[in-house]
């Protein structure tokens, strides 16, 4: 069997443009591409990330709040850092910021109910 690579996630969102002044902060980077019912982020690891209207995607999609995206973060200073700049923003806390078997992170919700995970791995995570 070949193995796939998974390079793209696609969440709906209600208002892509609104959905892409947030995902510009929160990723650092502008879109490559932006209209009113597709946004679409290409990060300097090569994933993507596409912001779609949910009223055009097809099947319809569930609610959001089924899925996290995680973000690496180089130390327990800089997830604090983004738990300041992100909460800044108006981001609904799930989790503040708290010790886990494998290691230090918090987590928010976007508008659209999708998680938002920051960490950093533990010394030794269980």
């Amino acid at each position: 069997m070949q193995m796939r690579t998974l390079n793209y996630l696609l969440l709906a969102v209600h208002d892509p443009q609104k959905s892409a002044e947030l995902y510009s902060k929160l990723l650092g980077c502008e879109p490559v591409q932006n209209s009113a019912t597709f946004v679409l982020y290409v990060l300097p690891t090569g994933l993507k990330i596409g912001l779609w209207r949910t009223d055009d995607v097809a099947p319809t999609p569930k609610p959001a709040g089924g899925i996290e995206i995680s973000f690496s973060e180089a130390s327990r200073d800089a997830v604090l850092a983004t738990y300041a700049a992100w909460t800044e923003l108006g981001l609904a806390v799930v989790q503040e910021p708290t010790d886990m078997d494998f290691g230090f992170t918090f987590v928010v919700e976007d508008p659209d109910g999708h998680r938002l995970r920051p960490f950093v791995l533990a010394g030794r995570p269980r």
